[in-house]
């Protein structure tokens, strides 16, 4: 199976958890891991800019990779999805927790 096919599957699922499990509009937590390069950083910053997300970095043990966490207020499980989407497009190298 391809890699399109299973993220494809992934959002499917995840959207029905979401709908299973949340009243929308809810708070919802993206976290995201990165090289630890400003650039990615503020990539993914500037993706949530202007929602009101409370956004959190933490380095790792080493320095190499950067955690960010974004708590931040969601319409509906196709918005939640829709920005990981975005940010996968637009943030190269990034892995979504």
């Amino acid at each position: 199976m391809d890699n399109s096919k299973k993220t494809e599957e992934f959002y499917v699922k995840l959207k029905a958890q979401l709908q299973d499990t949340t009243l929308w509009p809810s708070e919802y937590l993206y976290k995201f891991i990165v090289i630890s390069e400003t650039a990615k950083i503020d990539e993914i910053k500037t993706l949530f800019n202007h929602l009101g997300a409370v956004i959190q970095t933490r380095p790792s043990k080493n320095g190499k990779y950067t955690s960010v966490s974004i708590n931040v207020r969601m319409k509906n499980p196709d918005a939640v999805i829709l920005k990981y989407k975005e940010v996968a497009k637009n943030v190269e190298g990034v892995i979504s927790l």
